[in-house]
């Protein structure tokens, strides 16, 4: 496969906000700690301090990873390796966290994960006395089943029907199977085919929890670079964290914190991705994750008839802190006090929420991680390379819309001339000699010279657009390529990792496909890449 790559800006599909990050924007400094580049991570080695209970991360991992025992493959064997490192003082974790999405969803949830593998060898090749391990963090805890529950796999949408209630990563997938055959039907039976229909008919059908299921998959695809896949949805890890959950219940600091930081950021034009509650914890329990409220004097549980005076608020998450689930502006500070880790991968719009949590996370004495913007890629297969090829399309053309993609294409390969540029500055020329004698009759003419000027300029930038448009009529059957290669490099004019699922592409390359995104990828370049089959 051939990469090529090009500057996130020059896609027109990242906020400013995102741009001004990776540009180490001035403005944008107060609210992240160190940039994101090996001379960030040097300074952040020399300070950083693990607030994280290593043993106890260790002993869960172990647990988690139960259904592998007896497994002497060598994807296992890195796996097991790693696991036992994070007891170390000189390892550390490099981590990525998604939703929980059925067949993992859309290509950049892969994206992510290569972005972690790839930074965590990166790092281990600068920084050989220490250790890095990849973290694919699962938001078994999120309770937003309609946006994990469906895939888009070759233009077909597979559906997961269900009516679920509760933490999405103890939703039994038992249900699943009109889904799953969906999914194995669009994968057909050629090449790799029956490899991940078998990895997903087990991964849905062995398991009884989502979160269990969703790790069975992501290990099989990613095992042997070393992933370790964490669910913190577990008592121990909560007991960690209990501390900071009671004092941010009670006191309400996130809520203050980032309310802050969020005026700061607004006053900077930077468009706010979440904005706090007063109090950011869910309580939990099977088959229910409602939002906790302080209302009455009384702190309750919404929807239920649970709740709690704050002594006896304190008596529950101090005896039962499982059940106490953070929200989004609170899960990554949890994530950060349970690992000990330096850096954060995560898309445009996550990379944004994190610069809203620097001042908490100074608040509660715990370090920022250096946060990266996960790799994006767009995959072209033979076919379609070689039609891009036949219409001598640019990589960077392929971002533009398919009007603007059509229009230089019928003025380069027209044989007339259909850009008037050379006559309007003619005419402007013109219009000087025009102005400077109108100027010595009476000085007052000067501005409707200029009107006039403004007018002949507006009507041939008109008559050009139309000598674009009859010329197109002529190029009717080459220009219809555009639209195909579009529709189906950029599905709905989003990009294709927001859409498609990487079923087909796995299909078709196998094992090699995941090594090509490993090889390619390059996260602290900040470049945009395409690979063309």
């Amino acid at each position: 496969m051939d990469a090529a790559c090009i500057d996130y800006k020059d896609t027109g599909y990242f906020s400013q906000t995102v741009i001004d990050y990776l540009e180490g924007s001035p403005a944008l400094h107060p609210f992240y700690a160190y940039r994101p580049d090996f001379d960030g991570f040097k300074e952040l080695l020399k300070n950083k301090h693990v607030v994280a209970n290593r043993k106890t991360l260790v002993e869960v991992l172990r647990e988690q990873y139960g259904f592998l025992s007896g497994n002497t493959d060598g994807g296992s064997k890195v796996i097991f390796d790693n696991i036992p490192l994070l007891a170390s003082d000189n390892t550390y974790t490099i981590t990525t966290g998604h939703q929980l999405n059925i067949f993992a969803g859309p290509l950049y949830f892969i994206y992510k994960i290569v972005t972690v593998i790839k930074l965590s060898q990166q790092l281990k090749e600068k920084f050989p006395d220490k250790n890095f391990v990849p973290v694919y963090w699962m938001a078994s805890e999120d309770h937003d089943f309609a946006e994990i529950n469906y895939t888009n796999i070759g233009g077909k949408k597979v559906h997961w029907w269900y009516e679920a209630s509760g933490a999405t990563g103890r939703i039994n997938p038992d249900t699943m199977r009109q889904a799953l055959n969906q999914y194995k039907g669009a994968l057909g039976i050629e090449q790799h085919a029956n490899d991940l229909a078998e990895i997903v008919e087990t991964a849905y059908t062995k398991f009884d929890k989502l979160a269990d299921a969703t790790r069975y998959l992501v290990n099989a695809i990613f095992g042997k670079y070393g992933l370790v896949i964490i669910d913190a949805d577990d008592q121990r890890f909560k007991k960690e964290f209990a501390p900071v959950m009671e004092r941010d219940i009670i006191e309400q600091n996130s809520f203050k914190n980032i309310n802050a930081t969020n005026d700061k950021l607004g006053e900077l034009g930077v468009h706010v991705q979440v904005n706090p509650r007063e109090i950011n914890f869910f309580y939990l329990m099977d088959g229910l994750r409602e939002r906790l409220v302080f209302e009455e004097n009384r702190y309750k549980v919404l929807n239920s008839a649970i709740g709690f005076s704050e002594a006896e608020l304190k008596r529950e998450i101090n005896e039962h802190p499982e059940r106490f689930s953070p929200n989004v502006v609170m899960r990554p500070l949890y994530q950060e006090c349970i690992l000990p880790n330096i850096a954060y991968i995560g898309g445009g719009a996550e990379i944004v929420y994190w610069l809203e949590l620097k001042s908490n996370f100074d608040y509660y004495k715990v370090d920022f991680p250096i946060l990266i913007l996960r790799n994006s890629g767009l995959l072209i297969d033979k076919e379609l390379a070689t039609k891009i090829e036949k219409m001598e399309l640019q990589t960077i053309d392929l971002f533009k819309s398919v009007d603007t993609i059509k229009n230089n294409w019928v003025k380069k390969h027209s044989e007339h001339t259909l850009n008037l540029a050379e006559e309007l500055k003619e005419l402007s020329a013109v219009f000087d000699k025009i102005k400077q004698r109108a100027k010595k009759i009476d000085n007052t003419l000067v501005p409707s010279a200029e009107a006039i000027l403004a007018r002949l300029t507006h009507a041939i930038s008109n008559l050009e657009k139309k000598l674009v448009k009859a010329e197109k009529q002529n190029y009717l059957t080459r220009l219809a390529q555009v639209e195909h290669i579009k529709h189906d490099l950029f599905p709905k004019d989003s990009l294709q990792e927001r859409t498609e699922n990487f079923g087909l592409f796995y299909v078709k390359w196998g094992q090699s496909f995941i090594d090509e995104l490993v090889k390619n990828f390059d996260p602290l370049a900040f470049k945009f890449t395409v690979i063309k089959e």
